[in-house]
């Protein structure tokens, strides 16, 4: 194992982004700008150009983007004489707002050497220094709220590609065969808890964000959805747990996969979740933290959707619905990890009090059964940054509870992730459902 990189904060944001009004702008602006920058400190120049596969992107575009970010949205349209830091980064840095212009492709984005990290750094200090003198110059009430909700919306992005930066760069290191490590190697502090079913009641119950801070536009509008009554899992999945569906033979039982996820199996020659190693005859994992030994007790991850449902039928259960899972989320207690704590791994569960719920927020997003889809009522914004949410809304699916590498002001009951089946580079587990007493 290679020598550890200088600590991490123990606060990867200091600041929760939908709080922000226009008296603390400019100090939440500098707070998550900085942790991208803490973040990317303990990456070398090779390490921040690495890209292994088209889903990920280097550290140094992930830098890039969310300067363009707040360079096209807010200092081209607001800035009076702002000129382009350089008008190729235009092309550059888009990553998929069509109504913006045209971007560079992305499973080439590992192959953009030059700009190098060093300029990269230079365009981020020049966007913040002209994203000080914006917030200081609105000139009138309407445009100060326009420009508040696109901070608002600028920074919680940032925030996004900072759990990306994570997930991306682990999985680019993953493919080092020195196997190394970026942070200190997490440590489990507690035994397993075992799980239990908890009843919870349904009804005509209501899901989604209202919230007038903040919220992404696909977590509206507020709305009704009736509920059976069903149980949940006490804590999601471990190691241990699934330790022994592999032991069984999950892997090569085709009964228990959707036909999608079968091929897939078969296709790729899967046996095990990503970053699980067996080295004679013992299983370790591969974490930011380095290679260890896998601990039975702590949550699995790194699981994709297709190996979430075929567990969840190897052990006679189901996975909850998005609704389900957001209406589970009141009982829920002793929170797991988010990226705050400078971990980036999930731990082993806290033990729960009677009838509640374990680790539902932290740790590791959770697969539910339900295909991403707008909310009834829901309309995208208007203009490019309408692009945000609303045209992904098509063949992925829900996870809910935030994860290990997620900011901790995103953690939130309505927050909804979507990635497609087959993705498992994010920190994604599974907690199970089975229907209650009708």
């Amino acid at each position: 194992m290679s020598d550890i990189a200088p600590e991490l904060p123990g606060h990867f944001n200091e600041i929760d982004p939908g709080l922000i009004d226009s008296q603390n702008a400019l100090f939440a602006y500098g707070q998550v700008r900085s942790a991208t920058e803490r973040f990317s400190a303990a990456l070398s120049a090779e390490d921040q150009n690495l890209q292994s596969m088209p889903d990920t992107s280097p550290v140094k575009w992930h830098r890039a983007h969310t300067s363009w970010f707040f360079e096209t949205f807010l200092l081209k349209p607001f800035l009076p004489g702002y000129r382009g830091f350089d008008d190729s980064y235009t092309y550059l840095f888009n990553s998929y707002y069509n109504g913006v212009g045209a971007q560079y492709p992305r499973p080439s984005r590992g192959l953009i050497s030059r700009p190098d990290m060093a300029e990269i750094g230079r365009y981020r200090a020049c966007i913040d220094e002209s994203m000080a003198a914006l917030l200081q110059h609105a000139e009138s009430a309407s445009q100060r709220d326009q420009i508040m909700a696109l901070v608002v919306l600028g920074l919680n992005h940032e925030q996004q590609h900072q759990e990306l930066m994570a997930t991306d760069i682990k999985h680019a290191l993953s493919y080092n065969p020195a196997c190394p490590a970026i942070v200190p190697e997490p440590e489990n502090d507690r035994s397993g808890t075992s799980l239990n079913w908890i009843e919870v009641a349904g009804g005509l119950i209501r899901i989604g964000s209202d919230n007038p801070a903040f919220c992404f536009d696909n977590e509206r509008p507020r709305h009704r959805v009736f509920l059976n009554n069903f149980k949940l899992a006490s804590r999601p999945v471990s190691c241990g747990d699934f330790l022994a569906f592999i032991d069984d033979q999950g892997y090569r039982r085709p009964e228990l996969w959707l036909s999608d996820g079968w091929a897939w199996v078969r296709q790729n020659d899967i046996q095990a979740p990503l970053y699980w190693l067996q080295e004679d005859g013992e299983w370790l994992l591969y974490t930011l933290g380095g290679k260890r030994a896998l601990d039975p007790a702590e949550t699995a991850c790194h699981l994709n959707f297709y190996e979430a449902c075929a567990y969840a039928q190897w052990a006679g259960a189901r996975l909850p619905t998005e609704a389900e899972w957001e209406h589970a989320s009141t009982l829920a207690c002793a929170d797991g990890p988010n990226a705050d704590s400078g971990r980036f791994h999930p731990d082993v569960p806290a033990a729960a009090a009677a009838g509640r719920l374990s680790q539902m927020f932290g740790g590791v997003w959770e697969w539910t059964q339900s295909s991403y889809a707008p909310y009834p009522g829901f309309q995208p914004a208007a203009g490019a940054v309408g692009e945000y949410n609303g045209k992904f809304m098509a063949n992925q699916m829900v996870l809910r509870g935030g994860s290990c590498a997620t900011p901790g002001g995103h953690v939130r009951p309505s927050y909804r992730n979507f990635f497609y089946p087959p993705d498992r580079w994010q920190f994604t587990g599974v907690r199970l459902a089975r229907d209650g007493e009708q």
